[in-house]
């Protein structure tokens, strides 16, 4: 199965672009992944929250296929463990989905109808970051998780 991260908007940030492409380089050592940046919206400053979470939401609902298994990074998510998330990561590569999608929202979020499409959600911590340094810290977790089913010394350190 194909992992992919997708994301609203381009990392504008130098240092977390160094890191992301770092842990995105490691990451193609165990499956195959990558990574979809979704274009900010035209004119977004003019909208409402709520407007932009839905013209957002259309843009992802578009790339989506049936056969896809999309989880959110989001606040209501379940936390895990890096173990727990490494045995879930297992669970979730034996099943027959082409594509596993972890989708990283916008500023606001997700629209409703991301999350009616969504099969699961995932939180990071319950603390709040921007939807731009949860890039660099999902990857790192990502990448443990990997390094955990391998049986591989990264996890320890």
């Amino acid at each position: 199965m194909k992992v992919e991260l997708w994301m609203i908007g381009k990392t504008n940030k130098n240092y977390l672009q160094e890191g992301i492409r770092e842990y995105e380089k490691r990451l193609r050592r165990y499956l195959p992944f990558s990574m979809e940046v979704i274009p900010d919206v035209k004119n977004a400053g003019k909208m409402s929250p709520a407007q932009l979470k839905e013209k957002e939401g259309q843009l992802i609902l578009d790339r989506l296929k049936t056969e896809d298994l999309l989880i959110l990074l989001d606040e209501k998510g379940k936390h895990f463990t890096s173990e727990d998330f490494a045995r879930e990561m297992e669970k979730l590569l034996s099943q027959s989905h082409r594509r596993l999608i972890f989708l990283i929202g916008g500023a606001y979020g997700f629209s409703e109808n991301v999350y009616q499409r969504a099969q699961k959600k995932l939180a990071l911590s319950k603390m709040t970051f921007s939807h731009q340094m949860i890039r660099l810290f999902f990857l790192e977790q990502l990448y443990r998780a990997m390094t955990i089913l391998k049986n591989e010394p990264y996890h320890n350190s």
